[in-house]
């Protein structure tokens, strides 16, 4: 029967299909929950962390994703959790060895929450009492939260808020999606600056993508909402300063549909500053493209990587070498792909089949250590970590 559902699901127009996901987000003790993020530390260790029973787990892997240590509880106290593959818990390891997590919790009203925030600084032993990012405390949505460290060592969160929609609604004026909002802690998470918009007008439910640029600031590559339903995507650097932010377009296939896609972009910067990002777009045919960024112009060498099935991009880069990973799914299940560039992103080779399952799959992750590259995959049958190459 699923298999069916999924072959069905891939017929219908990306309306009903983001209309869906949505219904199935609001109530997430009734959905397959497969949200999980990993991330490397100065010294190997693989760390992960997911969700289940109303607790964000974590866990360390010494030998790549082979064996797990046991799960260490987040957040002491249960609470409801968003943690699907858009919107699941997020890792992410400071300067110094500082493990801070995410998440989205769950609020009374659907399509609800609030960011939170849980902070070890010994190595995942302990970790600190949970708090609320924002300041804002309306029952709205605060969700689909996005993690990063600085090269000062600031920790940058970045959400999906409904305050501004909530507002135009009140006063019954017209508001097209959502906006993004964000802060940051100068104090290795024990506080949070007020909040600070970024933009009007985000997209309600496609995942922020976060990363470092070489200069040490957190660059977001988000899908935003332009002119009349127009759901392409933009880019910005989030200062931590008195710098005026500056959003700018950074796709432009004109892509108007009048819900969310449910699928967010993903974004690497070389070292020499080179943006190379994937995203999805259903205009025509649903496709992954890949593209250099350049914002405020078209990406250059825009390419498509893989087509009708392929779901949750994801890019990475080391030197010269790329690697994007995505779901390939039919009636079958899931396989997860990937493809590899060897000259910047200009060429990429033949797609590649590393997994594949017959039961549901998450998002898949990129990861980099020592120029050799690892996707994490989460499926029902298991959390995997697999080799994907070399540099």
């Amino acid at each position: 029967m699923r298999k069916l559902f999924v072959a069905l699901l891939c017929l219908l127009p990306p309306s009903l299909v983001a209309q869906d996901n949505m219904s199935m987000a609001a109530s997430p003790s009734h959905a397959v929950e497969l949200g999980a993020t990993a991330s490397f530390d100065a010294h190997g260790r693989l760390w992960m962390v997911d969700a289940a029973d109303e607790h964000v787990r974590l866990r360390y892997s010494d030998d790549f994703g082979t064996t797990f240590s046991a799960p260490v509880i987040v957040n002491a106290q249960p609470e409801p959790i968003y943690y699907r593959s858009e919107n699941r818990p997020k890792l992410a390891v400071g300067t110094h060895g500082e493990l801070y997590v995410t998440w989205s919790q769950s609020l009374a009203k659907p399509w609800t929450g609030y960011v939170r925030f849980a902070r070890s600084l010994d190595g995942g032993v302990h970790f600190s009492t949970p708090v609320t990012v924002h300041v804002d405390r309306t029952q709205i949505g605060h969700t689909f939260d996005a993690l990063a460290v600085d090269g000062e060592g600031r920790v940058v969160v970045a959400w999906i808020d409904k305050r501004d929609a909530e507002a135009a609604s009140i006063q019954r004026k017209p508001y097209l999606g959502a906006a993004l909002y964000y802060s940051w802690s100068n104090d290795q998470g024990h506080t949070f600056v007020p909040e600070r918009k970024l933009v009007d007008h985000s997209c309600d439910c496609c995942r922020i993508a976060l990363t470092r640029t070489p200069e040490g600031d957190i660059a977001a590559f988000f899908r935003s909402i332009f002119g009349d339903n127009i759901r392409d995507h933009a880019y910005a650097v989030l200062h931590t300063d008195a710098q005026p932010n500056k959003v700018q377009r950074a796709t432009f296939d004109n892509w108007q549909i009048a819900a969310c896609p449910r699928h967010g972009p993903g974004l690497a910067i070389a070292a020499d500053g080179t943006r190379h990002a994937v995203w999805y777009v259903a205009k025509d045919t649903p496709a992954i493209w890949y593209g250099q960024l350049d914002p405020g112009h078209p990406p250059r060498h825009a390419q498509v990587i893989a087509g009708a099935g392929a779901s949750h991009g994801d890019v990475a880069v080391d030197g010269s070498t790329v690697w994007v990973v995505w779901n390939q799914v039919d009636a079958q299940g899931y396989s997860l792909m990937v493809r590899r560039s060897s000259d910047a992103g200009t060429h990429f080779d033949a797609p590649r089949t590393l997994a594949t399952t017959a039961s549901s799959a998450g998002s898949p992750q990129l990861l980099l250590w020592h120029g050799h590259a690892y996707v994490a995959w989460n499926t029902t049958e298991g959390f995997r970590v697999l080799t994907v190459g070399e540099h």
